[in-house]
């Protein structure tokens, strides 16, 4: 899910840029291209599904030739994130619960906020999906409510 901290950006194709943006899994190259132009600058987009980059090498312990291959497969998103004056950061996630408790209290505090386009009930979920599939959604997720009147 893309979440936000809210700012302002001449590379924003709306009023709202973002500070940071993490990426969704079932995301592609393009969804991540696009993603750097809504953040502000300094923003940090972190990816899920991008490359791996040399942090991640690091992370993982590996030794330095692997940091440098890793370098490679994101050297193209880290430029273009350069361009913009945005970071680009490959994130791995693990069954870690002291993670999803730290996640869990970013969205608590309201420094980590889901961005939502649209909010349809249940009952009309074909609906939602054929507003995913006709490429309607304009930034953000849409979301399907199971709780009534939630729309």
């Amino acid at each position: 899910m893309p979440v936000a901290l809210p700012g302002r950006s001449e590379h924003a194709p709306t009023d709202a840029a973002l500070g940071l943006l993490a990426q969704p899994a079932r995301g592609s190259s393009t969804n991540l291209d696009k993603s750097l132009t809504v953040l502000k600058p300094g923003g940090l987009a972190i990816s899920v599904v991008g490359p791996p980059d040399a942090g991640f090498a690091e992370q993982l312990g590996t030794p330095s030739f692997l940091g440098l291959a890793m370098s490679v497969l994101s050297r193209r998103i880290r430029r273009q994130g350069k361009a913009l004056g945005v970071r680009y950061q490959f994130f791995f996630m693990q069954a870690n619960g002291s993670q999803l408790r730290e996640l869990g209290a970013l969205y608590d505090s309201g420094k980590l906020r889901p961005v939502i386009d649209s909010t349809f009930p249940f009952d009309r979920t074909l609906e939602a999906m054929a507003y995913v599939e006709q490429g309607r959604t304009k930034a953000g997720k849409v979301v399907v409510s199971m709780v009534p009147g939630n729309d």
